[in-house]
């Protein structure tokens, strides 16, 4: 072993291995993860947790096309985050109530400590 190399301790390392998910869920990790690496889908994660909106009120808060807005919700939906219920002539999307939701959730409630703490507003 040479002088920059530390010695690599075997209880350490098996404790750090023990915290990764396994193969299969990590793939899963990983398409949640993919699902917010454009920042309009992660406004609007940060939308939703409000109230659930229609495409065009999505649209309109995160400054984008409605055809824009729905193939970022197709991508929300494709990993569970966003579902979407009829009401009327309109669709209604909101959070889901699985864990999938809940990462990007955190992640956005992670992203609000980035804001001076006079402008945190609260989910409702």
């Amino acid at each position: 072993m040479g002088p920059s190399q530390s010695p690599i301790e075997p209880s350490a390392v098996s404790a750090a291995e023990a915290q990764l998910l396994p193969r299969a869920l990590q793939k899963d990790a990983e398409k949640i993860l993919e699902s917010l690496c454009d920042p309009s889908r992660l406004k609007i994660v940060q939308a939703l947790r409000a109230a659930p909106l229609t495409v065009s009120e999505i649209a309109k808060v995160i400054a984008k096309t409605r055809a824009a807005t729905s193939q970022h919700l197709k991508v929300l939906r494709e990993v569970d985050a966003v579902t979407a219920e009829r009401r009327g002539r309109y669709v209604r999307y909101s959070l889901s109530e699985n864990v999938n939701a809940e990462v990007l959730e955190g992640v956005a409630n992670a992203f609000d400590q980035l804001r001076p703490t006079a402008q945190v507003v609260p989910p409702s």
